[in-house]
């Protein structure tokens, strides 16, 4: 056992070397993005001599070689001539990289926007920025720059369902290293998508505060939708914070100055490991083999005792779905694919194949199968069996022809079938559901990740909530609960989870409140942005309907439509009750239903939700995990 140990060491060091090896960072400096104003000063003013000093001072060794690759500098003192300027040097760059890149960029800023007072340029490795105004400590979000690959992926919904449910993760990661005074405020994260990997990279300026850094990068994060749907590659950029994805790795954990400390040690590691090798190998499959099948043999023990589904066997399901055929294919997550299926007797039906990469299926496949199989509600969709055979996990649902809701409210081709009539049969149908869950079920349970691509629609448009692999169920007098292993998608995130890590009930009205305001503005809460603002969907409705101007939410089909007014602000104003920051002034789901079933009456009036979706003030947020469950669709199941 100990070789094993002692190998196992070895083969670490081995792959961690080779992968740094074969996937260095960007090595030739690579200019991005610029922004110059259109104020000017005139040549050889005191202006321009100040400006000269600024720059020399960020081209200064004994600055550029800061730990945290940040540095502030200024010049003169008469109003209107005095010169502010920074550098902020990618976080995971050696100080000799970092500096070799302020050298190259300050060289250069005054030639690529000559005479202007103000300017800031982007490249891969650095940004520089200097202003006739003083922006130190000041979180800004002007000049907002973007960057995408041309390049589109196949399946964009998938891709960017993947990508998204991830930030909250690396966002977390960044903000913690706040805590920290000496060392960069920046974050990594890798995830997979169809089995190829997604790179991303965040970071902020250290002189903002961690509550304004967060903010600064929710808004990066949720204008990704608006600017880099679909795209391969894409990278927000504003003066006080960045956020990359790439499908290369564009970024090193370990700066280039080490790499002959690394050589030497995979010379001395390198031999020994691939001589273990083999035997390492043979070992891990025999394990592999012998874990899988007390896996399967556990979950098989598990699930024959229930009598309320059916197992279906490997080849029935085969037959149904055209053994998997991409042309049976309905769309694709983290959790894996769901297919349309037929069986024998002409039923049809919807199947959800579990990836057999995906690190957390097993338990998300059992909590669907125990936790779905006990609930009956029209609004909740039906489980209709299971199978479990030959490594493969399989939940088999009834099928919905009508797509899920997300395919119908975010598309303007297909949104005119959602009138006015059928968005509040909707709404309504979602709020039974969920108080069912809450209130009316056997247990308390707790969804954690509504949306409407989790809503899925049957033969007359009728709502019923889907994926109940996040779910949690509550026992007894239980009410809240702590986790550090935050899931769901951001812009539906409560606060007090996306930060605390706290859930309840009330995490669940939060997200239903944002999913009626996506229903009755017809506008996207991840994908929603405005560039001056940074407002959320949230907080743009509640600014309208507390101007009195709540109207103008709502979609421009239904503003065609004549509906009544008061009636309309009654939904939006239950919506707004629903996002309010403190979940102990948010209703419950029964008084929801109540609220929406009543006549025009007095509601409570409702405060202004966070500035960003998914993110809250506090300083002290929890780990996030990334959820490789939940599955966006792209066509009827």
């Amino acid at each position: 056992m100990e070789a094993f140990i002692t190998m196992s060491r070895s083969l670490s060091v081995f792959f961690v070397i080779l992968g740094i090896l074969s996937h260095g960072t960007e090595a030739v400096l690579t200019p991005s993005k610029h922004n110059c104003s259109n104020t000017t000063f005139t040549p050889n003013s005191t202006y321009h001599i100040n400006l000269d000093s600024v720059l020399s001072s960020l081209r200064s060794k004994s600055n550029a070689t800061r730990e945290n690759g940040f540095y502030n500098s200024s010049a003169g003192n008469t109003s209107g001539a005095k010169v502010y300027g920074s550098f902020l040097c990618r976080g995971d760059l050696s100080p000799q990289e970092c500096q070799e890149c302020v050298d190259t960029v300050t060289e250069i800023i005054t030639q690529i926007c000559p005479g202007k007072k103000e300017a800031i340029i982007w490249y891969d490795q650095c940004m520089i920025r200097y202003s006739n105004k003083s922006f130190f400590s000041i979180m800004e979000y002007e000049p907002f720059l973007h960057e995408a690959n041309g390049e589109n992926n196949k399946e964009p919904n998938g891709f960017m369902d993947v990508l998204n449910k991830t930030m909250n993760n690396m966002v977390s990661k960044v903000v913690r290293r706040y805590r920290k005074s000496s060392v960069a405020k920046y974050a990594t994260t890798d995830a997979k998508f169809q089995g190829n990997p997604i790179y991303r990279f965040a970071q902020c300026t250290p002189d903002i505060s961690a509550d304004d850094c967060r903010k600064c990068l929710y808004k990066a994060i949720l204008s990704l939708g608006n600017h880099c749907w679909g795209k391969i590659g894409c990278r927000i950029l504003m003066p006080n914070c960045f956020v990359r994805y790439e499908k290369y790795p564009f970024y090193t954990s370990s700066p280039k100055d080490k790499w002959r400390q690394i050589v030497a040690i995979v010379t001395s590691t390198v031999i020994s490991a691939l001589v273990s090798l083999s035997i390492y190998l043979f070992f891990k499959m025999s394990k592999k083999v012998k874990k899988d099948a007390i896996n399967e043999k556990t979950a098989c023990s598990e699930l024959s005792t229930m009598d309320y589904s059916s197992n279906f066997s490997l080849s029935i399901i085969e037959a149904a779905t055209n053994n998997f055929s991409d042309g049976n294919k309905l769309g694709e997550g983290g959790f894996g694919a769901v297919y349309r299926g037929k069986l024998e007797g002409g039923k049809e039906i919807a199947v959800k194949r579990l990836s057999r990469t995906s690190g957390q299926g097993h338990q998300e496949f059992m909590n669907e199968v125990t936790l779905i199989a006990k609930l009956q509600h029209r609004n909740l969709v039906r489980l209709l069996g299971y199978c479990l055979e030959q490594n493969e996990k399989l939940l088999v649902y009834e099928y919905m022809p009508n797509k899920s809701l997300d395919v119908f409210l975010f598309d303007t081709s297909t949104s005119v079938q959602l009138n006015y009539k059928r968005r509040l049969t909707i709404i309504n149908g979602v709020a039974r559901g969920l108080l069912y869950l809450h209130e009316d079920s056997r247990f308390k349970i707790i969804h954690r990740d509504l949306k409407a691509s989790n809503i899925l629609l049957d033969y007359e448009m009728n709502p019923k909530i889907s994926d109940f692999g996040m779910a949690m169920i509550f026992f007894g007098n239980e009410s809240k609960e702590l986790t550090d292993r935050i899931v769901g998608t951001y812009g539906y995130l409560a606060p007090e989870y996306a930060t605390e890590g706290l859930f309840s009930v009330k995490s669940d009205v939060y997200s239903f409140g944002v999913l009626l305001l996506e229903i009755i503005s017809g506008k996207r809460n991840d994908r929603f942005y405005f560039s001056e603002k940074g407002e959320s969907l949230p907080t743009f409705a509640w600014k309208m309907w507390s101007k009195g101007q709540g109207m103008e939410l709502i979609d421009s089909l239904l503003a065609k439509s004549n509906v009544a007014a008061p009636e309309v602000l009654k939904y939006i104003h239950i919506g707004l009750l629903c996002v309010q920051d403190d979940p102990a002034q948010r209703p419950t789901m029964s008084s929801v239903v109540v609220m929406l079933g009543s006549e025009i009456a007095t509601f409570p009036q409702p405060t202004k939700p966070v500035f960003v979706a998914g993110s809250a003030s506090s300083s002290h947020p929890k780990f996030c995990s990334d959820n490789a469950v939940t599955l966006s669709n792209i066509s009827p199941r």
